[in-house]
């Protein structure tokens, strides 16, 4: 059974691996990776993407992503192609508003037939009934 090609491993992808296991295994104790080799794996993570890459040669994902720089790093394996369609979704309506409202006070009754966007204010309403001096 043929391996599916997007678990092939790209060449530069294997070199770079053989180049940091001969360098892990040339010294002992935790020492820091040099900087042609962090070079290398940012170039190869803007190729192949930085999962990928951070997995391949056993770095810290967001060492690499770090090592890139800025709104350099490519997450996934998609071309970083501008997108040829942005659907842009207008704001939905928002729902009217019906209501009848009926409030009885010492100073009269009030009946409101309500039909708008936005809701009446009650308090204001009440107030102009229930105050005197309002």
């Amino acid at each position: 059974m043929a391996k599916r090609a997007e678990f092939e491993v790209p060449a530069g992808l294997q070199e770079l691996a053989r180049q940091f296991e001969e360098w892990r295994n040339s010294h002992s104790g935790r020492r820091p990776i040099p900087e042609p080799l962090w070079m290398r794996a940012a170039d190869l993570a803007r190729e192949h993407g930085v999962f990928r890459t951070a997995k391949m040669l056993r770095l810290d994902f967001s060492k690499l992503k770090r090592q890139m720089g800025p709104a350099q790093a490519k997450t996934n394996t998609a071309s970083s192609a501008p997108p040829a369609f942005v659907e842009f979704l207008a704001p939905q309506p928002t729902p009217r508003c019906e209501c009848v409202i009926e409030v009885e006070g010492p100073r009269g009754r009030m009946r409101i037939e309500w039909k708008g966007n936005t809701p009446p204010d009650l308090c204001g309403l009440s107030r102009a009934l229930w105050e005197p001096g309002a």
